[in-house]
């Protein structure tokens, strides 16, 4: 890699190329991370011709750059967004003060640890996505895969740039094992539990992006406030990609609704066994999938009551979602808010104090934008005249983290007994049966314009291509 232009080969605005110290350390790193991709990327893939996005500026001309490339040649760049002239610090108790260019001696290792758990789940997705190419649903779902699989190995890319170049070698420890890690490995598994958990087939894959892809959101908006100017610059630029993979998992989930309504009212049936004799996905089934996945997704935000969240706030290194726009000192000090905790066999709320409560607060902001999904989706049903809804499940539910953690909560919200629990559980979560149901549609399709026959088509293509468009081609 030494001869290596790195401004072409590695497109960035951090000045690589007069870098020497960054790029002797990324020569060493970026063998390892093919070696990863080749192990642990999309499976049968590597000679693929894909159309693909690639990122070359932070203008909207160089992010959204389309061709077709192989994706083991893909172009992961590095980039912040331009720096903001003057930016200060908008809370905590820095609040003020400018924001920091190198990190502060006394916050070093919590800036690490904050790094390196974000950059642990973007190998991770890409780890437990690896084998969906062998049963995609159509061309056009193939390359949405392997579009976010490639900016999942860019925002790996993102994170170790930050601890090579301001952790020294701590953080070139750390880039290294971020590709030793394995998803769901016994083990070596993933930090973040959601991130060791399987995405066999195509249902889960686009709950995985609608919901788990959208934590990422949010835990992006929070780093994209952090007095460390660098970490926010390279969240910001990050979440508008983010943004795509949010929106297949929406639409994918929305022309799974879409096919299953049209079947339904096509042949006027509301049993489940009668939708998956016509070989769509029944609406139970979608359901019990997306109360996995939505109850795994908001353990990802932690305890309700962390002291971690609070010195991360007060010490300025993670504010809230839309910090700016909270109408508050933003210190904190004093100030309360409400978190369940189970009290005689009761859900009820207790105030503690806010600082204390930064994860809560995230995870309801996150409930709030996702019962917005949720009512897209429902209105696909009503399009179609089918009468069933698509619901979110109380927060309480199959929680493994937080001061509910365990309990026995019924997606409405009432306190069971573990007897009731179990005789219920395989109406509100996927079955063994579910699972070999939906893994019996997963074939692949790869005809132009042609669609597996349990998802609709979408409504356009990408990049003003229409929809049967060669967006694979296959070496």
């Amino acid at each position: 890699m030494s001869s290596v232009d790195y401004n072409e080969r590695i497109p960035n605005n951090v000045g690589l190329a007069g870098d020497r110290t960054l790029q002797r350390a990324l020569e060493r790193w970026q063998p390892r991370f093919r070696e990863w991709w080749g192990e642990m990327g999309p499976e049968g893939a590597s000679d693929y011709d894909v159309y693909l996005r690639t990122a070359v500026s932070v203008e909207r001309e160089g992010w959204a750059n389309f061709g077709y490339v192989k994706m083991p040649d893909y172009r992961w760049g590095i980039f912040l967004n331009p720096a903001e002239p003057g930016r200060k610090i908008h809370f905590g108790a820095h609040k003020g003060e400018d924001v920091w260019q190198e990190v502060p001696g006394e916050y070093r290792a919590n800036l690490r640890r904050i790094i390196v758990t974000q950059g642990d789940t973007e190998p991770a997705s890409v780890e437990q996505q690896r084998h969906l190419g062998l049963t995609a649903p159509s061309l056009y779902d193939l390359r949405n895969l392997f579009q976010i699989n490639v900016e999942e190995g860019r925002h790996l890319w993102a994170m170790v740039y930050l601890l090579h170049r301001y952790f020294g070698r701590d953080g070139r420890e750390e880039a290294e094992a971020l590709l030793e890690r394995r998803s769901g490995d016994r083990d070596n598994p993933r930090i973040l539990g959601a991130f060791n958990e399987k995405t066999p087939d195509w249902l889960s894959f686009f709950m995985f992006t609608f919901f788990t892809d959208r934590d990422g959101k949010f835990q992006l908006c929070a780093l994209a406030e952090s007095g460390f100017d660098p970490l926010a610059r390279t969240t910001r630029f990050m979440l508008t990609e983010e943004a795509h993979h949010m929106f297949v998992g929406d639409t994918g989930i929305s022309r799974i609704l879409q096919r299953t309504a049209q079947v339904m009212a096509e042949h006027a049936i509301s049993d489940p066994v009668d939708a998956r004799r016509h070989g769509v996905i029944d609406l139970p089934t979608l359901q019990r999938y997306l109360n996995f996945h939505y109850s795994v997704t908001l353990d990802l935000f932690g305890a309700d009551v962390s002291s971690n969240a609070a010195i991360f706030y007060s010490t300025g290194l993670k504010g809230r979602f839309d910090e700016a726009r909270i109408d508050d000192d933003h210190v904190l000090e004093g100030a309360t808010y409400p978190v369940l905790e189970l009290d005689a066999g009761r859900l009820v709320e207790r105030p503690v104090p806010a600082l204390n409560a930064l994860n809560e607060r995230l995870r309801d902001r996150y409930i709030k934008d996702t019962i917005s999904g949720a009512a897209r989706w429902n209105r696909v049903l009503e399009r179609h005249g089918i009468e069933a809804r698509i619901t979110l499940p109380h927060k309480a539910f199959n929680r493994a983290i937080g001061s509910t953690a365990g309990a026995r909560v019924a997606p409405d919200g009432r306190i069971i007994s573990e007897a009731e629990w179990r005789a219920h559980e395989s109406e509100w979560l996927p079955t063994a049966e579910d699972r070999a149901y939906v893994a019996s549609l997963m074939g692949r399709v790869v005809e132009p314009g042609r669609f597996a026959n349990w998802i609709a088509p979408p409504a356009t293509g990408i990049d003003r291509h229409p929809i049967d468009y060669d967006y694979v081609r296959f070496g």
